[in-house]
Order: structure tokens, then sequence, then C-alpha cells
């Protein structure tokens, strides 16, 4: 089984486990046979999430072939003090967070016993009367068995996965000791949502790392020469990579990051429209060049077919301010529209990199009518003023 088929199989076991009855008990987990009868219980206390609990453990005995068993719980793990959603929040908790083992294991001890740092969240509370001992070594162990019951699963992973034809691809920046800077460059499926694995690099400028980040995606199961289109910003070294080892992949160009270029020149705009006027005058003025640019660069832009695109550009470049922002624009064009053919369909118009700040999850859609006022009115975009997102169902 694939990745997701043993997912589906794991996340099933345990709602079968949740669905049985008593009845559905009473057959011998040993022979099948229904001739068993109850053979005591036993009581286990393990931690939740939620404190300390006794569950009760009903036992059977079987008439024919003479063994025993007992009921088991899709919420308990069998010989652990913890309950099953402890073991998965400690080791989501430790990948997620990038914590460590200790902080991990406090963390969650203050939560199940009221202890320690709960002391701190909520000081009015009375002292527990159990305390919770879990340990580092304990998590270690979990994510040591988690870690060898996947190594042990990596081969056919990823056998009749399919995968779209079209990615993402953005760059993130991060400032590291001693002054030092790398850039982490990942490939996103943009349907799925799917995140290959990333790389760290010095620099973006050259086709090398993006080589680099497009074969080890390959490792991991994208079909290269399947791929029909890629979203990405200006980068420099990207486009030397697909002119280069990647012939056959069109570039759609992220629509934020070309907004954020767009905005210099806007700004500019307004000053030319406001020179010569003071006050109020020049305020009006201002607003008013950004009002229009701003409409006929969204009507290019946001055009749901090249006719439209080009009459619009047409009458931006007619514009008395549109002359530079029109010739960007144009020789951009074609990268901006090319997720209005068939062929690629699916193909999104913002990289990876935005949604993820915003916290949406995949496909996405970017809308930036409402923030072309905000994002530009100083001349410039921030992180402050990111486009409201909103997901987009994709048929395929």
């Amino acid at each position: 089984m694939n990745i997701i088929e043993r997912g589906v199989a794991f996340r099933q076991r345990l709602v079968s486990l949740a669905q049985r009855s008593e009845r559905d008990w009473e057959r011998c987990a040993k022979c099948g046979s229904t001739a068993t009868c109850k053979w005591g219980r036993y009581a286990r206390y393990p931690w939740f999430l939620t404190g300390r609990k006794r569950v009760w453990v009903q036992r059977h005995h079987c008439q024919v072939c003479g063994k025993t068993y007992g009921e088991q719980s899709g919420l308990l793990i069998r010989g652990s003090w913890y309950a099953r959603e402890v073991h998965r929040c400690a080791i989501d908790h430790w990948q997620h967070l990038g914590t460590s083992l200790r902080r991990t294991a406090e963390v969650l001890r203050s939560w199940m016993g009221h202890q320690e740092r709960w002391r701190m969240w909520r000081p009015l509370d009375p002292a527990a009367d159990q305390p919770c001992y879990l340990a580092a070594s304990s998590v270690q162990r979990w994510l040591d068995g988690a870690g060898q019951t996947a190594q042990a699963c990596v081969d056919g992973q990823l056998s009749g996965i399919g995968h779209s034809q079209v990615v993402g691809t953005d760059g993130l920046w991060a400032k590291l000791k001693g002054q030092a800077q790398r850039v982490v460059l990942l490939v996103v499926d943009s349907f799925s949502g799917l995140v290959y694995p990333p790389i760290v690099a010095r620099g973006e400028e050259s086709a090398g790392p993006w080589q680099q980040l497009f074969a080890r995606a390959q490792q991991a199961g994208l079909d290269l020469a399947a791929l029909r289109g890629v979203t990405s910003d200006g980068a420099l070294g990207l486009l030397a990579y697909l002119q280069r080892g990647l012939t056959w992949v069109q570039q759609q160009r992220c629509i934020w990051h070309l907004w954020r270029n767009l905005g210099r020149e806007l700004s500019r705009a307004a000053s030319q429209a406001a020179a010569g006027l003071n006050g109020e005058a020049a305020a009006q003025a201002r607003q008013q060049a950004r009002a229009e640019l701003g409409a006929l660069i969204h009507q290019i832009i946001d055009a749901t077919s090249y006719e439209q695109a080009e009459a619009a550009l047409a009458t931006l470049l007619g514009h008395p301010l549109g002359a530079t922002i029109g010739q960007l624009l144009n020789e951009q064009l074609d990268r901006v529209l090319v997720h209005l053919l068939d062929y690629y369909r699916g193909l999104q118009r913002v990289t990876p990199e935005w949604p993820q700040v915003a916290g949406l999850p995949p496909p996405f859609e970017p809308w930036p009518q409402s923030w072309l006022g905000s994002a530009f009115g100083a001349g410039g975009a921030g992180l402050g003023d990111l486009p409201q997102l909103r997901a987009r169902t994709v048929e395929v």
C-alpha cells in the first residue's frame, strides 16, 4: 500500500474499533466463535490530554478454543500509560513546533496534570491530586518507534499516487547566526498542496540551486517530464533553469509579487500627477491617479481572456501616466495570463509562500481589489498588506 492507503486503513481500523458493539465483542478474536462468556474485567489508568482517567477493560472467554481476550479501544495503546492522543500530540508538537523533547514533555505534563506551567497559566486553580511524570525519554521512544515504522514503509509509499502537472515554487529567506543569510527553496503541488522536500541555498540568482531543488523533487516522485506549468516570482535563476533544463514548462507570473513591483511605479505616477499642487489638491490628484491606474491594471491582470487583457493594456498605454506601467505589463503579459489556457488548468496565480503566510489551505486564489488602496498608499506593499485570499474550487 502507498502512504495514502496506509493512512486510510489506519483511520478505518480506529473507526471500526470505536463502532464495535457489545455483541460484536462476543465473537472470539481467536477462532471467530460466538460461544463466549464474560470473563471478568480489569481497570487501566491511562493519561489523556484532559487528565488521568479510569478505563475498564472487559475480558471474554471462548468455550470452543478456550482462549481469553480483552476488548480493545481505538483511544488506547497496548502497554502504554498514555492514550493514543497523547502519543500523537507529542510527536506533532515536537515536529510541528520544532521544540526540544524536554519542552514537549514539559508542556504535555503541564497540560495533563495541571502542574508546572499550568500553575503559571491558571494560578487560582487548586493543586492537582495526581502529578504527571511524562519524561523526555518517553517522547524520544515514541518518536523512534514512529520513525522506524515510517522507514520500514518507504518502499512503495508513492506507488500509484497521481500528481498534478502544475506546481508553485518560491524562496523563503532566513537570517542565521553570525549575520548569515540562507534561502529555503520549495516546490508545492498546486492542487493538493503537497510540499516536496525543500533545499537550503546561499542564493537564488543562479540556475544551480533551482536545478537541485527540482532534482530532489523528482526523487520524491515529481514527474518532470509531465510537468506543464510553474507559478513563481521573477527570480532570474529559476527562469534560467526553466529555459535550459525544462524548456517545455511555462511560467505563470505570481501576481502578488507583480503587484508589489508595480507599487513603486504607481507611487511615481501618483507623485507625477500631484506635481505643482499642494495640500488637499495634491492628495486628491494622487488618489485619482492611483484609482485610475489601479483599475486598468486590474482589468489586465484579472482578465478572463487575452482579448480583454489586450484591450485594457492599450487603454493603459494611452493613459498620460500609464506608459511605464503599461510597458512593464506588456513584457509580462503572456506569463501573467498562462492560467487562462486549458492546457495549464489548475495553475495558481500566486506562489505558495503567501497563502501559507495567510494560513489558508490550497487551492488558493488571490483577490487583490480590496487591498489596492492600502497596499500602495505609501508607495509599496508589506506583509500587513497581503491580499485577501479565497479558496477556489478546481475541477479536474
